[in-house]
């Protein structure tokens, strides 16, 4: 469920891209499943449909949807890491963590966690 809170200073199409990001990242939405169209979820959640279109059109250019016009915004596969530099993919996953409420130090140590529960030697990562 997408919420908009008018009382944030974050603006709403980057709160609305913030939780489908958070949603797409940890796998509540499925690949294929259907995004609502950009008017419904702005009447929705009583914003502009221009700024539900701008959450999805970032999402786009993120590579985590795709938009047709006649099948309308879905869900995409999740790219390979390997055209990603570590930075591109450090900041995604940063921001799907922080989109789940986890705190910086959560995210930290969700990581460290990984890395040290990790079954795959270091040499392997990424291939």
């Amino acid at each position: 469920m997408l919420t908009v809170d008018a009382s944030d200073q974050t603006p709403p199409f980057e709160q609305i891209r913030d939780q489908l990001r958070a949603q797409i990242v940890a796998g509540d939405l499925d690949v294929g499943a259907r995004l609502p169209s950009v008017r419904r979820l702005a009447a929705d959640l009583g914003v502009a449909p221009g700024t539900v279109a701008r959450a999805y059109r970032e999402l786009e250019q993120a590579g985590l949807v795709r938009t047709n016009r006649r099948t309308g915004t879905i869900v995409a596969p999740l790219a390979p890491a390997g055209g990603r530099s570590a930075a591109e993919l450090a900041a995604y996953c940063v921001t799907g963590m922080r989109g789940l409420g986890l705190t910086d130090e959560q995210i930290v140590a969700a990581v460290q966690d990984c890395l040290l529960h990790d079954p795959r030697p270091s040499a392997d990562l990424g291939t």
